[in-house]
């Protein structure tokens, strides 16, 4: 794995850390590249009030169809809101989201992770910019931890919209992915029950344990068992994933375990260092914490 900054020659001959505003790191990696794409950006919780527009225009061309069989297409005109870490938070989005269906292989899938506070949002900007006829999937990850309020439904699931490049034409190996038991073995044959079931799009995991294995401290750090299935599914052995909010880089980890090349970028100097150690070759994620956790006491 090579370490380097944003502003140096960026070539895909290793796997690749880069520290940078992915906006411009985007713009300067190979287009028509990456068999998949992993986005889990900011999620915008800080935002007290919105207002959006959303316009349509007449498209003999779209897909979407209206009143009288007439055909529009929808656009996105403004994001207004205040007392938020992100203004236009999909004026943020746009021009990434853009620039990652250039750099998908013609094969290639993006998995974006969001929550539910801007999901249905992120939905129509996705369609306006891959096409309706490109979204396969909207999976749901659901989990079991933090606060539980007594005035509302507890939120305890994620949303991962999943678009392709090109629809019809992307990969997708079921076999790669690890199988579930069954809920009802006893409605299915022994043979089945002992083979388990493929995954649904609801996927029930925990996050990740404060005491377990992949644990790095990272605030917002994704459980690998998560990313291994939509890496196992949606790329090739050998072929390149990218991660332009990288994080913790779990990504790395589970392109590292199932034979794939990634590229991590974050401008975090603490996200780079946890990824830096984490996927230093040859140390277990137990040597890590407790390297982290002696220098916290130095």
């Amino acid at each position: 794995m090579r370490i380097q900054s944003a502003a140096e020659p960026i070539e895909l001959d290793d796997d690749l850390l880069i520290a940078g505003d992915n906006a411009a790191v985007l713009r300067r990696l190979p287009e028509d590249t990456f068999d998949l794409i992993y986005m889990d950006p900011p999620f915008n919780t800080g935002r007290a009030q919105a207002r959006r527009t959303l316009a349509v225009a007449a498209d003999p061309g779209a897909t979407r169809i209206g009143f009288g069989g007439r055909r529009y297409r929808s656009r996105l005109l403004e994001t207004l809101s205040y007392d938020d870490a992100f203004a236009d938070y999909l004026g943020f989005l746009e021009p990434r989201l853009t620039r990652a269906r250039e750099l998908l292989a013609t094969h290639g899938s993006l998995y974006f992770h969001i929550d539910y506070r801007e999901a249905h949002y992120c939905k129509l900007l996705l369609d306006e910019i891959f096409g309706r006829d490109a979204f396969l999937n909207e999976l749901i990850w659901a989990y079991d931890y933090g606060a539980k309020p007594r005035r509302r439904w507890p939120a305890k699931h994620d949303t991962i919209l999943v678009y392709v490049r090109t629809p019809g034409a992307h990969h997708f190996d079921p076999d790669a992915v690890e199988r579930e038991p069954y809920m009802a073995p006893g409605l299915v044959s022994a043979e089945k029950a002992a083979r388990g079931k493929m995954p649904t799009d609801v996927w029930f995991h925990t996050i990740v344990p404060t005491n377990g294995r992949e644990k790095t401290g990272y605030p917002t750090q994704k459980p690998e068992g998560v990313l291994r299935r939509l890496v196992g599914a949606s790329s090739r052995p050998g072929g390149w994933c990218l991660d332009p909010f990288a994080g913790s880089g779990t990504l790395g980890a589970v392109c590292r375990e199932l034979g794939r090349r990634f590229v991590l970028v974050d401008d975090s100097a603490v996200a780079l260092e946890v990824m830096r150690e984490r996927l230093a070759p040859g140390r277990p994620a137990e040597a890590k914490s407790r390297d982290r956790a002696r220098a916290a006491r130095t």
